[in-house]
């Protein structure tokens, strides 16, 4: 059959009886089709399809890591004329940074010490023994046996006034270990860092007796 009978079949006389309609119907769907795949194949690569970030697994979206700042404070004051403050800063998971300052001291260096308990009932007394959750023997801060509560010496000048900065990584300010609810003792001797041979130096440091003392706060940031 040819087209023009295939209309009449259809019962339709469009399009026209026109010679030229099929070849410029052809034309037209060729340019279109060529005008497409040209458009498709040279599109600049800033005007490509993307998709947000959030969407590609190898490609997470950006974060940002804030830092979480912790703060303490403990107020030591015993029977006698010794008094101070100790504050403590942590920055996230880091080490703990501890600020003291003590006056009413005599001259020279003196223990200072993390104790387990925050109880001062009995005054410095009823605090316990240094804190120390591993179960180690006496030692100096810098040793890798030591309770966590063993900070070393603090040294008082001519004044009656020490100030020290200590930076140590076993007394967070919170976690399973945290020090918080828990008392600094500063002592009346020097600690021996467990190495003086005393009976006392593999528990206390033979560091003397308890001259002030002050419990663990946490405090606004």
């Amino acid at each position: 059959l040819t087209s023009k009978s295939s209309h009449h079949i259809l019962g339709s006389h469009y399009p026209p009886e026109n010679p030229h309609f099929h070849s410029l119907t052809n034309c037209k769907a060729a340019a279109i089709a060529a005008m497409a795949a040209h458009i498709f194949t040279t599109t600049p690569s800033h005007l490509a399809l993307s998709f947000p970030s959030s969407t590609n697994p190898s490609n997470p979206p950006p974060f940002s890591v804030f830092a979480v700042t912790k703060k303490a404070v403990a107020v030591l004051k015993g029977n006698s004329e010794v008094e101070g403050v100790v504050t403590l800063t942590q920055e996230n998971d880091g080490p703990t940074t501890v600020n003291v300052r003590i006056t009413g001291l005599t001259p020279g260096p003196h223990g200072f010490h993390l104790h387990e308990y925050g109880d001062t009932t009995n005054g410095c007394m009823s605090t316990g023994p240094h804190f120390n959750p591993n179960n180690m023997t006496h030692g100096a801060p810098e040793d890798e046996v030591r309770h966590a509560g063993d900070l070393g010496n603090i040294i008082a000048n001519a004044d009656g006034v020490a100030e020290a900065t200590i930076v140590d990584n076993q007394i967070p300010l919170s976690g399973p270990n945290a020090v918080v609810g828990r008392a600094f003792v500063v002592h009346e001797l020097e600690d021996d860092l467990g190495k003086g041979g005393h009976e006392l130096s593999l528990t206390t440091g033979n560091a003397g007796g308890r001259l002030a003392c002050g419990v663990v706060g946490l405090t606004p940031v």
